[in-house]
C-alpha cells in the first residue's frame, strides 16, 4: 500500500514564492515575509527562554506573549483580503499587559546606574537574545510600513516587548543572585 502524501510540503514555494494569508503570492524575500519570519524566529527564542526559566510568573507571561506573537505573525502574514472571520488581532489591552509586567518588574529592581552587559546565566542571555530579535522585528515591520499600512498597535506592542525582555533579563538575574556586569567604557 502506498503512503499518503504529507500535507507539510505543497511544492508551491519551490520557485521562490509563497502565499500570504488571503491567497496573494509574493517572493519569499518580500518585506512582509521578512517581518513575520522574524516574529517566528522571536517566538522560537521566546519558547526557549520559557523552557530555560524556572520562574513561574515568567513562564506564564511568556506563554501569553507567545500567543500574542502568533497573532502578530498572522496579521503580518495577511494580505488584507479574503481573511478568515476568526482573524486574530493585537489590541491596546495586549500593550497594557506588557506595560503592567514591565512596571511590576521595574518596581522591585534596583535602579540602574550604567549600561549592563548581557549574560550571567543561560536564561538571562536568552532574554537578551529575544530582546535583540524583537528589535530586528521592529525594524523590519517599520520598513514594511513604508510601503504597506501597519496597525500602529503592533508597533507599540513590539516596542514594549523588547523592553519587557530587557526587564525580564534583569529580574532573572536578581532572583537567581547573578551579578549584572556593568559596561565601563
Amino acid at each position: 500500500m502506498a503512503k499518503a502524501k504529507s500535507n507539510i510540503y505543497t511544492k508551491g514555494g519551490d520557485k521562490g514564492e509563497t502565499s500570504l494569508l488571503g491567497g496573494k503570492r509574493v517572493p519569499k524575500y518580500h518585506q512582509r515575509i521578512e517581518s513575520y519570519g522574524t516574529i517566528d524566529e522571536l517566538m522560537a527564542h521566546t519558547a526557549l527562554l520559557r523552557d530555560y526559566t524556572s520562574d513561574r510568573i515568567a513562564k506564564d507571561e511568556l506563554l501569553r506573549i507567545l500567543e500574542m506573537l502568533m497573532s502578530v505573525a498572522s496579521v503580518l502574514a495577511s494580505d488584507g483580503e479574503n481573511l478568515p472571520a476568526n482573524m486574530p488581532e493585537i489590541n491596546d489591552e495586549d500593550v497594557e499587559f506588557l506595560e503592567n509586567c514591565i512596571d511590576e518588574m521595574d518596581s522591585v529592581l534596583e535602579p540602574l546606574q550604567t549600561f549592563i552587559l548581557p549574560g550571567g546565566a543561560i536564561e538571562v542571555s536568552q532574554a537578551h537574545v529575544a530582546r535583540t530579535i524583537c528589535r530586528r522585528a521592529e525594524r523590519n515591520i517599520l520598513k514594511l510600513g513604508e510601503t504597506e499600512p501597519i496597525d500602529e498597535v503592533i508597533l507599540r506592542f513590539i516596542n514594549r516587548l523588547s523592553d519587557y525582555y530587557y526587564l525580564l533579563s534583569r529580574k532573572l538575574s536578581s532572583i537567581n543572585n547573578i551579578d549584572q556586569l556593568p559596561w565601563i567604557p
